[in-house]
């Protein structure tokens, strides 16, 4: 690099020299050339091989040895810093020299550009038009706002990072065959943060517990829908009871062991005890919602403190006086901006806000990620290189990530999925849960409000309505299928089978069918040849009446119904096969439009105080 490497800092800051090219949508680097040398080529996006990246620089290097800079590529002076659609709108142009030392400050022609004297009065600027300007800005925006919407759920990463720096930031776990394997652009995306109570790093023994192996002390799940129009961030409260499933887990030496599960145990249990790893959470909020994960990030005290402070701090508002001695935040009422050790103060608090309970401080922290979000898609922060870079480097070496993404590329790729989510149809929200009876420390799951709230999810129902309106047609339009005329229970015939959904399913819903519902013609054929996603039911055109009777009585959902393309015999049953989703017989299983009265949420173009 000229500025480093020939050791002439010029008081430049290397982020200030990355700047974005609106027809490719990656940032790129324009070194201040020395005198008498021409800037160096851009550095290829993260999508590049490192042996790319290398090859482009030697051939920079070599090149720089040649005659003066072209007069398309000069820019500005050292200090002089371009206006935010300068930024957006003219790739290169930055910072650098236009002859020799004496000429260190060059004169501007009209339009504001380094130039020549007597530079005509139309620069580059000045000859593109406000629409181009415009457009330009956009794409900015848009490509940076993925990458910054998935910097809510833990991590940081663009095309204008240098390639290898970045990579060996990255510290990675084995996924442990858990989940899908991997995102991917025509489904939905689930992400699972962890943020663990693991007390390392300076400062943090001091809040208590500075043994704790680290457990999932914060879980958030972040569903995108498949069109990328909406988004639910879920909150696993920690002292909810929950089965932790076997959990095979690689070790060290490349051997496989297997953790035994428990049943009735804390989720936050799932991280830590015993050895478990984080695909041994990603299979725990599994078996609790349904919904199989794509990745995991997992946080610790010290990815709070770098983040914020990486961000200049995110904004919060309290409705009252907090002074809480177990995480040592004292604040007055009114609005603050946080960062560091008293973001992390914040985000622990729970004994001065709300009942006192892990679950007052989750609201607290949705509110903090709300206002987090909103701080990240603003121009102040998609606008400036110095602040990209430094957020990208504090999250690559604050937070451990699945193996599937333990790469910038993957990573960047991610963050261009999200990209059109809009804070407004981003809802934060949690897992509905009831006092534990036998416990007062623990929670139990709501059952009559979780699993509309997991089915939500599993369907890709959003929680705020606007986005819910622009699917209602298509909804109309599948729900087709559930109109029509119904058989009567009597000639309604059925083969259940178990295809994923706890065991004994197959006869618990048969029992149902029978002795509450009347259909004496349902059979139980015990496993599936292989395991569905969600409960689905098989019919025949000439069965359609049976097909919507059957799933007004168990409430199944109109994508749940796979009607096939050709007649069957009068005596053939329908195919229901149970999934992940099936309860218990009785409990509906299509997912509501609207979410359940009086669930906690937080939207995350709203500010709230906390109270």
């Amino acid at each position: 690099m000229d500025a480093q490497g020939r050791g002439r800092d010029e008081g430049i800051d290397p982020a200030d020299q990355w700047v974005l090219n609106p027809d490719t949508g990656d940032y790129e680097l324009r070194l201040t050339p020395s005198t008498g040398l021409t800037p160096t080529p851009s550095v290829p996006s993260a999508g590049s091989s490192s042996s790319g990246s290398t090859a482009s620089a030697r051939s920079g290097a070599s090149a720089s040895r040649g005659g003066a800079a072209p007069a398309s590529r000069r820019r500005e002076a050292p200090g002089a810093t371009p206006s935010s659609d300068e930024r957006a709108s003219v790739p290169g142009q930055r910072g650098g020299r236009r002859g020799g030392r004496g000429d260190a400050t060059p004169e501007r022609g009209p339009g504001g550009r380094a130039g020549g004297r007597g530079a005509p009065a139309t620069g580059r600027r000045g000859a593109r038009s406000t629409r181009s300007r415009k457009s330009g800005k956009k794409k900015a925006l848009v490509w940076t706002g993925g990458v910054l919407a998935f910097l809510l759920v833990g991590t940081a990463t663009a095309g204008y990072l240098v390639y290898q720096h970045f990579n060996g930031n990255i510290t990675a776990v084995s996924s442990d065959g858990a989940g899908t394997g991997g995102f991917s652009k025509d489904r939905p995306i689930n992400v699972l943060v962890i943020g663990t109570d693991k007390r390392t790093g300076d400062g943090n023994e001091g809040y208590g517990d500075k043994e704790s192996v680290g457990h999932a002390d914060t879980t958030i799940l972040f569903h995108v829908s498949k069109d990328r129009t909406n988004a639910t961030a879920l909150s696993v409260p920690r002292d909810l009871i929950a089965t932790v499933p076997d959990c095979p887990t690689k070790q060290d030496d490349g051997s496989t062991k297997t953790i035994p599960g428990t049943e009735g145990d804390r989720f936050n249990t799932s991280l830590g005890q015993s050895d478990r790893t984080p695909s041994c959470t990603m299979r725990t909020i599994t078996e609790l919602t349904g919904l199989e994960v794509d990745h995991f990030m997992v946080a610790d005290f010290n990815a709070v403190k770098t983040l914020t402070t990486a961000v200049d701090g995110v904004d919060v508002c309290l409705a009252k006086d907090i002074n809480d001695k177990k995480s040592h935040l004292n604040l007055a009422k009114g609005e603050h901006t946080l960062q560091g050790e008293e973001a992390l103060s914040f985000l622990r608090t729970r004994y001065s806000v709300g009942f006192g309970s892990d679950l007052s401080r989750i609201e607290l922290q949705q509110q903090f990620l709300s206002s987090l979000l909103r701080k990240l898609k603003s121009n102040d922060t998609l606008t400036s290189p110095t602040k990209m870079w430094t957020l990208a480097e504090a999250a690559t070496k604050a937070l451990t990530v699945d193996d599937k993404i333990a790469d910038i590329n993957e990573l960047r790729k991610l963050g261009m999925e999200l990209a059109s989510v809009d804070p407004k149809n981003i809802t934060f929200t949690t897992v509905p849960v009831l006092d534990n009876p036998d416990d007062k420390a623990t929670v139990v799951l709501d059952r009559s409000k979780a699993p509309q709230v997991f089915s939500m999810m599993r369907e890709d129902v959003s929680f705020t309505e606007v986005a819910a309106q622009k699917k209602a047609a298509a909804k109309e339009k599948e729900a087709a299928k559930l109109k029509g005329a119904k058989a009567a229970p009597a000639d309604v015939r059925v083969d259940v089978y178990n295809g994923g959904a706890p065991a004994g399913s197959a006869q618990n819903a048969l029992d149902w069918l029978q002795n509450s519902q009347g259909v004496l013609k349902s059979t139980n054929k015990s496993n599936a040849p292989e395991n569905v996603k969600k409960t689905q039911l098989v019919y025949a055109p000439n069965q359609a009446d049976q097909a919507r009777s059957l799933a007004a009585m168990m409430g199944l959902s109109a994508s749940a119904l796979k009607p096939t393309t050709t007649d069957v015999g009068e005596m053939d049953p329908m195919v229901l096969t149970l999934g992940p989703d099936f309860v218990e017989a009785g409990t509906p299983l299509s997912a509501p439009q609207k979410a359940p009265d009086e669930i906690q949420r937080v939207e995350g173009d709203k500010q709230v105080c906390a109270q």
